[in-house]
């Protein structure tokens, strides 16, 4: 009875030590003023993508010209900018920070589409419809 009690003793000490190894890794290293965001435990909605690669993208899914996705990538910084300084902000209610963020996200647009031709344009909003679409109602996985 006693050699049962000892091995499930082991087994409970590793399960609690293999939890605690698990945990947040990097929170026992010293971060850099520089690192990603995703480096240092922010929310998964708060990563971005490096402007310049977001622009990029943007411009292979739109067929844009260089020059449109370089007129991009400062859209797209200030954007993001201009949103991480709302989410900061604790004195906005949830529903202002909402609105906030929705507002910073339709000026931009509003600028970046200015950059875009007529077909870029149609296809800028079909791509954020279905993003909006894909948020909206996530794929439930089959079962």
């Amino acid at each position: 009875m006693t050699s049962i009690r000892k091995i499930v003793m082991t087994f409970g000490v590793m399960t609690f030590a293999g939890v605690l190894m698990a945990q947040s890794p990097e929170s026992s290293q010293p971060q850099s003023a520089n690192a990603p965001a995703a480096a240092q435990g922010a929310p998964a909605h708060q990563r971005h993508m490096d402007p310049a690669k977001q622009a990029s993208r943007l411009g292979r899914k739109l067929g844009l010209t260089q020059d449109q996705v370089t007129q991009l990538t400062p859209i797209i910084a200030d954007r993001q900018q201009q949103i991480a300084s709302v989410r900061s902000d604790s004195s906005l209610q949830a529903q202002d920070r909402r609105e906030k963020v929705r507002s910073i996200f339709e000026d931009s647009k509003t600028k970046m589409e200015a950059v875009m031709n007529d077909q870029q344009k149609q296809q800028f909003e079909q791509m954020l419809t279905s993003h909006r679409g894909h948020r909206r109602h996530p794929q439930q996985p089959e079962q």
